[in-house]
């Protein structure tokens, strides 16, 4: 059943609400001494710090208090079940390699989603003070230029195309090669850029980001934000991306197209 625009602008607010709650959770430990951080993973690194947790803990209080009944999927502390149709899903640092780095890439996701996937989403990056929306007819980013309108770029051909992905070795071997494959077709490869890669593609800064190994918290934001703002988001199969794997962001629905071919032709062998 459609949503009511009572419902839409409660849901907007509830989720700027959260941005506002993690941005000085994040920010009070970013490029401090004070920053310690433990490792998830017996074989590995997944790098966690109290400013994950501290920013998580804050969006969850405000949960709590504004919408107690809906659902919640956060990276530090798990799943919480409501009674709603709403789950409100959180990152609260998308990125903690580059935080714990220095470098402002990272980002706090924030999205509601309901049985069909995401519906309004932020990428938020506190530290540069940048706020992309995307979802029930918005797609705009505020930031130290004031509110601009995201749109999507219209470069259709991999000859033009600029393509980002986080980590060189993408993921499984496989997975590797089928990124690499649209990589040497487009005009510049970058890496490391976080959710932050999906901000620059709804604004029209590149055109593709092909990442994989995601979970949803991973990417529900950054859907909402990339198709409000005209871009296509599926799996390598160009199925739903909303519960993670594998990713393919594109700016529009040609060059879209053209990077799926590539990556179906290696994964399918």
């Amino acid at each position: 059943m459609p949503l009511d625009t009572t419902t839409k602008t409660d849901l907007i607010r509830v989720a700027h609400l959260l941005a506002d709650a993690a941005r000085p959770e994040t920010l009070r430990l970013f490029r401090q001494p004070a920053l310690s951080t433990d490792n998830k993973l017996d074989d590995g690194f997944d790098p966690v710090t109290e400013a994950d947790r501290a920013a998580e803990r804050a969006m969850r209080a405000v949960l709590a208090n504004e919408r107690p009944d809906d659902s919640i999927l956060g990276e530090e502390f798990g799943h919480y079940q409501g009674t709603t149709e709403f789950t409100w899903v959180l990152d609260p640092i998308d990125g903690t390699r580059g935080y714990i780095s220095g470098t402002p890439t990272w980002g706090v996701l924030i999205s509601v989603a309901d049985a069909t996937g995401p519906l309004f989403g932020i990428i938020d990056q506190p530290y540069i003070g940048e706020r992309f929306i995307g979802g029930f007819d918005l797609a705009q980013i505020t930031g130290p230029r004031g509110q601009q309108a995201l749109t999507t770029s219209a470069v259709t051909g991999l000859a033009a195309a600029t393509v980002l992905t986080t980590f060189p070795e993408v993921g499984t071997e496989l997975e590797m090669r089928a990124f690499q494959a649209v990589a040497g077709q487009t005009l510049l490869t970058r890496y490391g850029m976080d959710c932050y890669g999906y901000a620059l593609l709804a604004a029209g800064q590149v055109d593709l980001v092909i990442e994989a190994g995601l979970n949803p918290y991973d990417i529900q934001a950054p859907i909402a934000v990339v198709t409000a703002a005209g871009g296509i988001v599926t799996d390598w199969a160009g199925g739903p991306a909303h519960q993670g794997g594998r990713a393919l962001a594109a700016a529009n629905p040609a060059i879209h197209a053209a990077a799926l071919s590539v990556l179906k032709d290696v994964v399918d062998g």
